[in-house]
């Protein structure tokens, strides 16, 4: 296969909100920053040309947050590809960065205008596609929280809303506002906790966007079931775990990241593999004992 025929089409599309077609397979801009998702990246002109590599992978789907950096995925994401033409950029608020690797949840209502405010004028559109909180801030009010994102919903400053790393209650909770459309949460082969909640999504048409898609645990030891399918399908385990997230629910919306074209391309490619029903009934087995383990 020719780095000209990887695409992100066979993944599928899904429609967020029930208005924007994205290809399920996305991009998560965390790691186009600096070590500890702090400062610069490394490799600046790299970067962007990871941006700019993404339409023609047709990715279409792009995952950021004002606290990456902060504000250096957003701003390198807007001289990258901006007007984003077909490409929905969606990122978070309520989090501050106080150093490398360093965060802290900020819910308060005039922070998390500030948040989008700062993100629309960062990413040069009138309005966010799909604005996120970032996490529900526990020190705050949480109708409070809620409210401010309804109002700003209202007034035109965001389209969809979406949820980061919540529990079914807390998406209901936030339903009583707004329509939740999308949920963030850690989820992949071998990490299962939130499963109750990719299930509601699905019930509900909700998109799941898990982070960390790719991790596989222990599964790729020589021997195990992993290896066997990778040698089969010529794959690697990260290309086999995130065609097993794919094919695990039609709402799932893996958003894999990277700072390296090559590794864009090797992920991409994972959209091109097919599972047949036991390959994946025996990954997830596998996968749900290690995390049972």
């Amino acid at each position: 296969m020719t780095t000209n025929q990887i695409t992100a089409a066979p993944s599928g599309t899904f429609m967020l909100g029930g208005d924007l077609p994205i290809h399920r397979l996305g991009f998560g801009a965390m790691q186009i920053t600096g070590k500890g998702i702090w400062g610069e990246p490394a490799d600046r002109e790299e970067a962007l040309r990871v941006l700019r590599r993404l339409p023609e992978l047709d990715i279409n789907f792009i995952d950021t947050a004002d606290s990456y950096g902060p504000f250096v995925s957003e701003d390198l994401i807007r001289e990258a590809l901006h007007p984003y033409g077909e490409i929905i950029v969606a990122t978070k608020g309520g989090f501050t960065r106080h150093g490398p690797g360093l965060w802290e949840i900020v819910g308060r209502p005039e922070y998390l205008r500030q948040c989008v405010l700062m993100s629309i004028r960062r990413l040069g559109v009138e309005r966010i596609d799909l604005w996120q909180l970032h996490r529900i801030d526990p020190a705050v009010d949480r109708d409070a929280q809620f409210q401010v994102i309804a109002d700003m919903q209202r007034e035109g400053l965001i389209r969809h809303v979406g949820l980061s790393e919540v529990s079914v209650e807390e998406v209901e909770a936030a339903r009583q506002y707004f329509p939740v459309v999308s949920v963030q949460n850690l989820f992949n082969l071998v990490y299962r906790r939130t499963e109750d909640v990719l299930d509601y999504c699905e019930r509900e048409n909700i998109g799941f966007i898990p982070w960390f898609p790719l991790a596989n645990g222990d599964l790729a030891q020589p021997g195990g079931v992993l290896e066997e399918i990778c040698q089969r399908l010529k794959a690697t385990p990260a290309q086999v775990a995130l065609a097993w997230v794919l094919k695990r629910s039609p709402v799932m919306l893996p958003i894999p990241g990277t700072s390296k074209v090559r590794h864009l391309e090797e992920n991409t490619a994972g959209a091109l593999l097919t599972l047949t029903d036991d390959d994946f009934q025996r990954l997830d087995a596998a996968g749900r004992a290690a995390w049972e383990r």
